[in-house]
């Protein structure tokens, strides 16, 4: 394997087949991001969600997919126009990977794609004397997906972040501010009925844990565009407060542990969660 990627796996802890194909596709990741930018990506869009935490915040979960949305809605945004450049930067590495953007089904702001490879023979590249692949499947696929939204909600704020690893880097990603908007906007908005991706509750946690403040403008604009409130609605901090406490009281917090876990290593840190818990920290809310 590229000594590079070595590098980069050795910041991580494998001790399962799980760690290793997580390892693996966190180090993929990367290598996308870093395409990416090679291609000129950033000149038009920046890099948000649970990833972007990770990566450039040092969250502590795995996260499986790459969101982005462009700074300025373009209707007529291309996304297969940096395949070639990508396909071309992640195989430079020793990848045998194919790019593909998925087909929409239906009208949607979003543009995805996927960056697939096979599991089994990426095991063997990035660990060679990994036996445990062995218990892999040979038509098991590894995906790295990447969304791009091409109509994004307004007053969204930016800033630029360097990597190192594959090589020296640059991208543009939404400050903290707005990835908060966007978190606080998952937790109100996303899933159905009392069922809520544990996920955006453990990086809510995350967010307060750090005393992030919220860009309450790009707030009001995600919950706008969903149909969540309308023009009348202030979408003032208290009103904000009182929209979350609605919503924790909703939840079911055995199902959104269940989502979490096997993203995590210390999921002993779940064993607060309840409603009185996030009602109560929702009050660092500023």
């Amino acid at each position: 394997m590229d000594t590079i990627i070595d590098q980069m796996l050795k910041s991580y802890n494998t001790q399962t087949l799980y760690d290793m194909k997580n390892a693996m596709k966190e180090v993929m990741q990367e290598l996308v991001l870093c395409g990416l930018s090679r291609a000129g990506f950033f000149k038009k869009a920046a890099f948000y969600g649970g990833t972007a935490l990770r990566i450039f915040y040092s969250l502590d979960r795995f996260s499986e997919d790459l969101d982005f949305s462009l700074i300025t809605a373009d209707n007529s945004f291309d996304l297969k126009e940096y395949f070639p450049i990508l396909e071309k930067e992640v195989n430079a590495y020793g990848l045998n990977m194919i790019i593909s953007e998925k087909d929409k089904t239906k009208d949607t702001n979003i543009l995805s794609a996927f960056l697939k490879g096979n599991t089994k023979e990426h095991l063997l590249m990035f660990y060679a004397d990994n036996s445990a692949s062995g218990n892999v499947a040979k038509n098991e696929m590894i995906k790295i997906k990447f969304e791009v939204d091409i109509n994004p909600p307004r007053f969204a704020t930016f800033e630029h972040k360097y990597s190192l690893l594959p090589v020296p880097y640059e991208i543009k990603i939404y400050d903290l501010p707005s990835l908060f908007a966007g978190k606080i906007h998952a937790v109100i908005c996303r899933g159905w009925k009392n069922r809520v991706k544990g996920r955006d509750l453990f990086d809510y946690v995350f967010f307060l844990t750090h005393k992030a403040n919220v860009n309450q403008k790009h707030l009001r604009e995600r919950l706008l565009q969903s149909g969540y409130i309308t023009e009348e609605t202030g979408c003032s901090l208290e009103e904000i407060k009182q929209m979350l406490h609605e919503r924790f009281d909703s939840i079911d917090y055995e199902q959104a542990k269940d989502d979490v876990e096997p993203f995590i290593r210390n999921t002993s840190v779940l064993n607060v969660w309840s409603a009185d818990f996030f009602k109560q920290i929702t009050n660092g809310l500023y």
